[in-house]
C-alpha cells in the first residue's frame, strides 16, 4: 500500500474515531445530567412517563428526551466502531508494510553475509600456487 493511501486511511480512521468518542462523552454527560435533574417517579403533568435506567436508578423522561439520547448514543457508538474498524485495518496494513520492510532488510543482510562467506570458502578451496621449483 502506498504511503499516501496509508495516510488517507489513518486520516479517515481518526476522522471517525474522535467524533464518535466525543459523542459518547457527550451522551454520558447528558445521562448524568438526566440522573441529577429528572424525576425518579412518573410525572404525567410534565409528560415524563418514559423510564430510563441510568446506573441502576430509574428516571422518567419525555418521549423526545428518550429519542434524542438514544439517537446520540447509537450514532456515537456506530461512528466510533466504524473508526475503530478503519483503525484496525490501518494497523494491519502498517504491520504488513513494516514486516515486509524488515524482511527485505533481513534478506539484504543475509545475502551480504552469504556473499562474504562464499568468497571466503572459495578462497579456501583455491589451490595454493606453488612454484614447480620446490
Amino acid at each position: 500500500m502506498k504511503p499516501a493511501q496509508m495516510a488517507t486511511l489513518k486520516f479517515f480512521a481518526l476522522l471517525f474515531l474522535l467524533p464518535g468518542l466525543a459523542g459518547l462523552i457527550v451522551s454520558s454527560m447528558l445521562s448524568t445530567h438526566y440522573l441529577d435533574t429528572l424525576p425518579k417517579s412518573p410525572a404525567a403533568d410534565q409528560m415524563r412517563i418514559t423510564p430510563r435506567n441510568i446506573h441502576g436508578t430509574l428516571v422518567y423522561q419525555t418521549v423526545e428526551e428518550n429519542r434524542r439520547l438514544s439517537l446520540l448514543e447509537d450514532a456515537s457508538v456506530g461512528v466510533f466502531l466504524f473508526g475503530l474498524g478503519l483503525g484496525f485495518v490501518y494497523l494491519a496494513k502498517w504491520g504488513i508494510v513494516q514486516a515486509l520492510g524488515a524482511e527485505d532488510e533481513e534478506m539484504e543482510e543475509h545475502t551480504s553475509e552469504n556473499a562474504g562467506e562464499s568468497m571466503q570458502v572459495s578462497r579456501d578451496l583455491e589451490p595454493e600456487h606453488t612454484s614447480p621449483l620446490h
